[in-house]
């Protein structure tokens, strides 16, 4: 039987936005970065005070990852980018599915090696693709056939890769080389395909459990790793795209969501789509890895 927390999720910030997303916890500053895609925004969220600062990087931000001080790895709309934190600069570094209009970059976060992991979706079946950037500026495509490339994350023994491709309702693992940054062996782990909503974002707590937020849910979800659901987090609002551990013990669960495609009849009832979120948890997660290029 499921079970159903206790407590519900806090509303932390009143941002309203078309498309949260991708939650990073710097824990040298004690913040929380995540975007509002269709905005442009990459967003700085100050727990302590609850202020919210954001950069316009002029185009769709899928995913963003730490790279060293006031510096950000970017997955824009077909390509990859440094963001400079204190001017506010982006600077190119690899144009990527250029050629496939209907192509955009998603969801992505580092492993522990530095590698900048991220994947891109698109509006036809099987076209996007898994990619990994390197710090040494090598890229590698990672997989292919997806359609939409989304919450990805690692076992806490470092030998479990996950990835999730939304339109089909799954979350896969792999076996993960941690030396060579290679995954092998994919198999479904969790399958939604008998529910009517789609998993979006995720995390790995310390424990090696899944949680992945549920887009059209209103629900964030914790899975064994072997798939079994645990329990769910309730949400008040439905468009539930993704969430990420942090706080000094990295046990505050912060979840983003979104308002897209929501009729304003729809939005006045459910005023509060497109907040940021955060939830205590009894099991801390893991921390979040900067890119090292």
């Amino acid at each position: 039987m499921t079970e159903v927390l206790p407590d519900s999720p806090q509303n932390v910030l009143a941002a309203r936005a078309r498309l949260g997303e991708g939650p990073i916890w710097d824990s040298t500053q004690n913040l929380l970065y995540w975007v509002d895609i269709y905005n442009h925004r990459v967003h700085q969220f100050h727990p302590a005070t609850g202020k919210d600062e954001f950069f316009d990087v002029g185009d769709v931000v899928g995913a963003i990852a730490k790279a060293g001080d006031n510096r950000f790895i970017m997955a824009l709309r077909h390509q990859l980018v440094f963001l400079n934190t204190q001017t506010g600069e982006v600077t190119p570094i690899v144009e990527i599915e250029a050629d496939l209009a209907d192509n955009r970059f998603n969801d992505g976060k580092c492993d522990s090696q530095g590698r900048f992991w991220f994947g891109s979706m698109s509006s036809e079946k099987a076209q996007a693709s898994l990619y990994r950037y390197d710090p040494d500026g090598s890229l590698h495509t990672m997989e292919t056939g997806l359609t939409i490339s989304n919450g990805l994350g690692w076992s806490p023994d470092q030998k479990t890769f996950y990835l999730t491709d939304s339109p089909q309702q799954t979350i896969y693992a792999y076996d993960f080389d941690l030396e060579t940054g290679n995954i092998a062996n994919r198999r479904a782990v969790v399958n939604l395909t008998h529910e009517s909503f789609y998993p979006d974002g995720l995390t790995i707590d310390s424990e090696g459990y899944i949680w992945s937020a549920m887009w059209d849910g209103g629900c964030v979800i914790r899975f064994s790793p072997t798939g079994e659901e645990i329990w769910r987090l309730k949400m008040p609002v439905p468009l539930v795209t993704s969430c990420n551990f942090g706080g000094e013990d990295l046990r505050t669960l912060y979840i983003t969501t979104a308002s897209v495609g929501l009729q304003q009849e729809e939005i006045d009832k459910i005023y509060y789509s497109g907040d940021l979120f955060a939830f205590r948890a009894e099991v801390a997660g893991l921390p979040t890895y900067d890119f090292l290029g």
